[in-house]
């Protein structure tokens, strides 16, 4: 299942937060060109969808998602990799590394990282 990029903010504010309410997700947007209904809609469909869970047992609907943020963030990452790095994954962090936003600390995590997968 493959969410949009509607869908993926929505499930950021569902993973940072939990549950949640549609007004609350609908304030965290801070988007000024979608109303409320808007993300009630979308909030809907990804109910039926199977992507969040819905508590009714109260006037306030309260949504949880059911899609995993690492699986979620697995399946976006192969998918941008076979298409944007035709599957090179060697590119990817390349490009990734080559943008001068990485700091000293993120590489040192890499470092360790590339250690740790090379004594496995």
């Amino acid at each position: 299942m493959k969410p949009t990029d509607s869908e993926m903010e929505i499930l950021q504010i569902l993973w940072e937060q939990g549950e949640s309410s549609v007004r609350t997700v609908h304030e965290m947007l801070n988007r000024k060109d979608v109303g409320y209904t808007t993300t009630l809609k979308l909030m809907q469909i990804m109910y039926e969808k199977g992507m969040v869970s819905r508590d009714t047992s109260s006037k306030t609907h309260v949504y949880k998602a059911l899609l995993s943020k690492e699986q979620t963030q697995h399946q976006f990452l192969t998918r941008m990799i076979d298409t944007v790095y035709n599957g090179s994954t060697a590119r990817l962090v390349m490009q990734a590394l080559g943008n001068n936003r990485t700091s000293k600390e993120e590489i040192d995590l890499i470092k360790a990282y590339l250690k740790q997968l090379e004594n496995s």
